[in-house]
């Protein structure tokens, strides 16, 4: 039993050290941290490495964009440099973007963006932008920009997805009873320009 014990609690420090060291450092030689991998409308996607990694804060103009090469950053920076939009909550995770108790439709004031909801009456645009929950490895969530849409389904272009990951991934998107639902469960909803 003591070995068994014993053995349990090395297999969860290897588990514990290596999902840490996966988060916290660059393992795929084939991008250095801050690489531009992608871009949206001339705005850059950078290369983060792992997924927890920080290189300091961006600023622009004196407006906070976030952590840099985190997902928030890119959103952020591509709103300002895109639609000349400054967000008047500048802090916050990724989750924190979307507010429950703002009802769908409605304006949410920390962002200056009316917010939809997973499902929603609206269906999702191009340069909206996605809101997903945290994980049991992510507590922070994830924000991404919706860079096309089709019939059934809509693509994102993400920073800081992990470092083997696509900064685009596709989603498909079903209307069902007059609302619009992206499947994926963690997308909590969406935030347009008003």
């Amino acid at each position: 039993m003591k070995k068994t014990l014993k053995i349990s609690l090395i297999a969860i420090f290897i588990l514990i050290g290596a999902t840490w060291s996966f988060k916290k450092f660059n393992l795929n030689p084939s991008h250095s941290t801050g690489d531009v991998i992608d871009s949206l409308n001339n705005v850059s996607v950078y290369y983060n490495g792992g997924v927890s990694n920080v290189e300091g804060r961006n600023t622009l103009n004196g407006y906070n964009l976030g952590l840099k090469y985190q997902c928030v950053e890119f959103v952020k920076r591509y709103y300002y440099q895109f639609y000349n939009h400054k967000m008047p909550d500048t802090y916050g995770n990724a989750k924190d973007f979307f507010n429950s108790s703002i009802l769908d439709g409605q304006l949410n004031t920390q962002r200056s963006l009316i917010q939809y909801s997973n499902p929603s009456k609206w269906k999702p645009k191009i340069g909206d932008l996605i809101v997903m929950s945290g994980t049991l490895f992510n507590k922070y969530g994830h924000v991404a920009i919706v860079s096309n849409v089709e019939d059934d389904e809509l693509e994102i272009i993400q920073q800081n997805p992990g470092p083997f990951s696509s900064s685009r991934e596709t989603f498909g998107i079903v209307e069902t009873n007059g609302l619009w639902t992206i499947k994926n469960d963690r997308i909590m909803g969406w935030l347009r320009m008003k």
